[in-house]
């Protein structure tokens, strides 16, 4: 009698990969411009091993860089930095601030950011912002915004700012207004928190998402769905309306980032719990984040390279 283990091997990779790849649907055909590059970076969300094993594992999978978070630490930065000129991987930080007061947080913020912007041992392909938060006003969260166009005109780093939730981008309405009065506001795009937020695919905000897309330099490749943020396995066929409206969003970012001929970056953050789901009591993953991760790496090299 097969197990649970081996069902959930057998079944992913019998139909796994056919499945994603023909819910993705066909890519349009776009000339790519002198000055593209994709970058496909691995997280280290959930990794339960070291920062040289993470890296190691990271470049023996085919990853171009890692994301992970800048550190105010100088024993932490020199081991990042260590171990990725060991396995010879680019990288893009995150940065952010915690406090609930605005000042104490922007405070953070910026130490954060101009740590990793200002770092003279390796220049980061960019640099992700968990910016602000929801329930600061819109002037608090724009002196983030306002601090980061300055030192991204200062050092030349992309400095993106996530549409996340529980941050100043948390729903698209909201991330609306920014856009429309932040001409050169720049975004890292994961899409599921909009779609979790909202509780739909998105289809009633195309102007939106339209104008959300304009701005995109980064992207979460994370695929949600209206009740979360990830889906369990996006292998598997009952997602396929979910994969496919996020490879449309995903496929627009880059037919635009080819033809201006402009470096791209990626990120495959499927989560360890509790944003896998898992079964009741063991809280045993219903799947590999790794694998999955992996196997969403190759599918969008394939598509995007």
């Amino acid at each position: 009698m097969i197990n649970r283990k081996q069902f959930l091997e057998t079944t992913a990779l019998a139909a796994g990969a056919m499945a994603l790849a023909g819910a993705a649907g066909a890519l349009p055909k776009t000339p790519k411009k002198p000055g593209y590059e994709l970058n496909i970076m691995a997280t280290d969300w959930g990794f339960p091993g070291s920062l040289d094993e993470y890296c190691a594992k990271a470049r023996a999978a085919g990853y171009d860089g890692i994301e992970i978070w800048w550190s105010l630490e100088p024993q932490r930065q020199s081991a990042i930095f260590e171990a990725i000129g060991k396995h010879g991987l680019k990288v893009g930080f995150l940065t952010a601030g915690s406090d609930p007061d605005a000042t104490a947080h922007l405070k953070t913020f910026i130490q954060m950011v101009d740590g990793a912007a200002r770092n003279t041992i390796q220049r980061p392909l960019y640099i992700n912002c968990h910016s602000g938060r929801d329930y600061f006003s819109y002037e608090e969260n724009k002196a983030f915004i306002d601090h980061t166009r300055a030192l991204s005109a200062e050092t030349g780093i992309k400095i993106l700012h996530e549409t996340h939730r529980s941050r100043m981008l948390f729903a698209a309405p909201v991330a609306r207004h920014y856009l429309e009065t932040i001409p050169d506001l720049r975004l890292t795009f994961d899409v599921s928190h909009w779609c979790n937020v909202s509780e739909s695919l998105l289809q009633d905000q195309a102007a939106t998402v339209a104008l959300a897309l304009s701005r995109v330099d980064h992207i979460h490749a994370r695929i949600g769905h209206p009740e979360g943020p990830q889906v369990n396995d996006p292998r598997a066929p009952e997602w396929e309306q979910a994969v496919k409206a996020h490879f449309a969003w995903w496929d627009e970012v880059i037919q635009r980032k080819k033809a201006n001929g402009e470096v791209m970056t990626i990120l495959t953050e499927f989560g360890p719990p509790d944003y896998m789901p898992t079964l009741p009591y063991t809280r045993e993953p219903l799947a590999d984040q790794w694998a999955i991760n992996v196997h969403m790496m190759e599918l969008l090299r394939k598509r995007y390279a």
